[in-house]
């Protein structure tokens, strides 16, 4: 059980902290792309507003498209300043470049450093409504040549109105009032590689961490259970000694009863006295072998014939069932070998027989099969029982569960069977479950070579 909770608690360890830095990487790249590519838009409507050119930095801002509170001004300005505007509305139509900026980036007033003129390379192209270029502009662009353009104009039909990357530029496209539309595509290839670098560096530092905080977590994994395994020790310990504790009271009581009954004769007190002292005695008898059995201890290994140790142990159980009314019905596949520990594997079986004995409905047959499954044995028991909710049934596993919530069911038992039965299973490098399936509960305990 000790190394069951360890390795739950490295893994979940392991799992949160891999989940934060996960998280951290992630979070750092998005927004690292989103920074960049708001740069990239900058960029870009700078040069939508300045004329298709990027503005030198001692030189004023002009935008192509005039703040509205500025509408006022234009009808003072005088008859020469009206066809100075009208020149320039002419040549923005003529160039080929967009006038149309980013939503919300009219004002853009960015300033660029004295080298980004002549570092900011980008080109544009204008198309009509079946995606034809009818205009280019190379003049800022290298890796760009004419053979080039059908396929940017292409790219950017298909693409639609708006913004988006392609082959490493950045490009916006934008309608224009004669019905053609314009794009704009920017040379990011710096920048994208800077994300890559980003997004490849981070990565091998966050696989590099959590490999090292997993090395960590179990080096120092038992020193952080080391409380609840002193605690499990003590518990381990203490039903140990109060079971061998306990056995000798019982067995006096068991013999002063017998020495009474010889004096005066049955009675049914003595009789009634001898059973609780019988039940007490089970009782310890099952505390001390779920203890042992939460002991990492490897099981005692043989290879035996577990057909024929099966077998055995279930026809030991015939005639108490006939006596109460069940018949039991067995399908066990002969001539299998298995090289666990014999007496485990009959306990396991003498555990389901007595369960399904104890709550199968009256005179209902009992179902019992051994197969060969995997690399060990599948044993499965089946009986008519009563309605069980399907959220209860893993809790029969639990120690001292029982399904009578009074408790004081003539059936006896204590709850620890099947948790007995679960450890002997997980001992063996296997598993018990419990299904139900019209009005039978089946339970499934598979035990694997060890």
């Amino acid at each position: 059980m000790i190394k069951q909770l360890r390795k739950r608690f490295i893994t979940i360890s392991i799992a949160a902290v891999a989940s934060v830095m996960i998280l951290l990487f992630a979070g750092v790249n998005i927004v690292n792309h989103i920074y960049v590519t708001s740069k990239l838009d900058e960029t870009l409507d700078t040069i939508i507003l300045n004329h298709g050119r990027m503005p030198a930095p001692e030189e004023p801002f002009e935008p192509a498209i005039k703040p509205e509170a500025e509408d006022d001004e234009t009808d003072d300005e005088t008859d020469d300043g009206q066809d100075e505007d009208e020149d320039d509305d002419d040549s923005l139509e003529d160039s080929g470049y967009m006038r149309k900026p980013g939503p919300g980036l009219a004002h853009n007033k960015r300033q660029f450093d004295k080298e980004a003129p002549f570092l900011t390379r980008f080109f544009s192209i204008r198309f009509n409504e079946k995606g034809e270029p009818t205009d280019y502009n190379l003049e800022k662009i290298a890796a760009v040549s004419t053979d080039d353009v059908d396929e940017y104009a292409r790219i950017a039909f298909e693409h639609g109105e708006g913004s988006g990357y392609e082959n490493g530029y950045r490009f916006r496209v934008t309608a224009n009032d004669d019905g053609s539309f314009s794009a704009l595509f920017l040379d990011s290839h710096k920048e994208i590689s800077s994300e890559m670098t980003l997004l490849t560096v981070s990565a091998a530092v966050t696989v590099l961490c959590i490999a090292l905080i997993c090395v960590i977590i179990i080096l120092f994994s038992k020193r952080a259970m080391e409380p609840v395994i002193q605690s499990d020790i003590r518990q381990k310990q203490f039903i140990t000694d109060a079971g061998h504790e306990l056995k000798t009271p019982i067995t006096v009581i068991n013999t002063c009863l017998s020495v009474l009954e010889m004096e005066v004769g049955k009675q049914k007190w003595i009789d009634k006295a001898r059973g609780q002292t019988d039940k007490l005695r089970d009782l310890v008898n099952s505390l001390v072998t779920l203890s042992k059995s939460d002991e990492e201890h490897k099981p005692v290994k043989t290879d035996f014939d577990v057909s024929a140790a099966v077998s055995e142990t279930a026809e030991s159980f015939s005639d108490f069932a006939e006596k109460n009314g069940h018949i039991i019905k067995t399908d066990i596949e002969s001539g299998i070998t298995l090289s666990a520990d014999e007496f485990s594997v009959r306990q396991l079986v003498s555990i389901l027989l007595d369960n399904a004995l104890k709550y199968a409905t009256g005179g209902s047959d009992i179902d019992f099969t051994l197969k060969k499954h995997k690399k060990g044995i599948l044993i499965t028991v089946s009986n008519e029982c009563e309605n069980i909710d399907s959220e209860e049934l893993p809790k029969l596993f639990d120690r001292f569960y029982r399904a009578d919530k009074s408790r004081n069911s003539e059936k006896g038992g204590f709850g620890l069977g099947l948790s007995i039965a679960r450890g002997i299973c997980e001992n063996h490098k296997g598993y018990i479950k419990a299904d139900t399936e019209d009005g039978r509960i089946v339970f499934s305990a598979y035990i694997g070579n060890i």
